[in-house]
Order: structure tokens, then sequence, then C-alpha cells
């Protein structure tokens, strides 16, 4: 079972229409998005196509697919115009097997873990930085940005299936992959 992992949209039309695309052609069981879906917060310049209002109409449509999490620039008056919930701090799911704490990170993130069972990969974005590392007994792992990708990164998504974590650009291309059993990295 295939999961889509993204984060950190901030209401670009562009990079929305791009993450639809690869939805499609992905074809997951779920969309984990780890927030900052709508607005581009203060510190961030505009993202390409800044259009809140179409990127909620994009999710809009793949609500029945969609788990998201809120991020810092997430409020009460986006899930006015989302049909998903999308305010929970954190979400707690296994995934074949594999304990996954979603967060969007900048209240829980690899610098300060929330209580955690062995084994847990801690999922966030915020950081805008696609990022793997073994802890020994828990994982971190962040998609990056799919809009405002930081530090030389490009914009991207996650796939995880059968343990395996696999970066993609925008356009669709792995360029990355991380496998819990330490594999593949």
């Amino acid at each position: 079972m295939k999961l889509m992992i993204a984060s950190d949209l901030h209401g670009s039309a562009y990079f929305g229409k791009k993450l639809l695309d690869a939805f499609r052609a992905e074809q997951p069981e779920k969309l984990l998005l780890l927030g900052d879906l709508l607005y581009h917060g203060p510190r961030n310049a505009l993202p390409r196509e800044y259009d809140c209002m179409t990127v909620a109409g994009m999710l809009n449509g793949l609500k029945n697919w969609i788990l998201a999490v809120r991020g810092n620039c997430d409020c009460e008056v986006d899930q006015m115009v989302l049909e998903f919930p999308m305010l929970a701090d954190y979400a707690l799911l296994e995934w074949e097997g594999v304990a996954l704490y979603a967060t969007h990170g900048h209240l829980w993130n690899e610098d300060h873990t929330p209580p955690m069972a062995a084994g847990t990969v801690l999922l966030n974005g915020h950081f805008h930085l696609p990022t793997a590392r073994n802890h020994g007994d828990w994982h971190y792992v962040n998609p990056g940005s799919t809009s405002i990708p930081k530090d030389g990164s490009v914009g991207s998504y996650l796939i995880l299936d059968h343990g395996v974590f696999t970066w993609k650009d925008m356009e669709g291309r792995a360029y990355q992959t991380y496998a819990l059993d330490g594999t593949a990295e």
C-alpha cells in the first residue's frame, strides 16, 4: 500500500496542480499532508501562482484520500474552506506495520521529539529540506517542500512503499531513497 506524503504547499496553485498530477500518476492509497497548505506565511516570499482558493478547491477534490495535520501557517479560517480535517497538531498512524508520528515540525521535530515508541518514524515538514536520519530506535523523515524548497533542494514529495521512502521532484522523478531496514539510503 503506497502512501504519498507532502508538505508546505503554501497556497501555490502551480505546485498544487503538480501535486495533483503526481497523485494521479502515483495512485497512492492516501495522501498525508504535513501542514502549511494555503497561506505562505510572513517569512516566505509568495510562491509561484499564489492562489489559496484555487488550492483549496484542488485539495477538496481529493478529500477522501487526504490525511492532514496543521502547520504553523494554518488556522481555523483555512478549515472553513477545506472539506477535510486539518487542524490537529499531529496524527499517529500505522502504515504497513510502521508507526508514523506525523506533525508539521514547528512543535515537534528532530530536535524536540514527542514521546514515541521505539521504531516510530517522526514525519514532519516545516524546514523545507528533504531529510532522513536513523536515530537508533526511531527515524526522522522530512519530505521537503512542494513549493518553497530551501538550501538548494528541489520541490518534492515522498512515497512510502514497503518500508522505503522515495523522494521525488514535482515532475515525479525519484532522486533519493531511505529504507527503514537500512538497505537503501
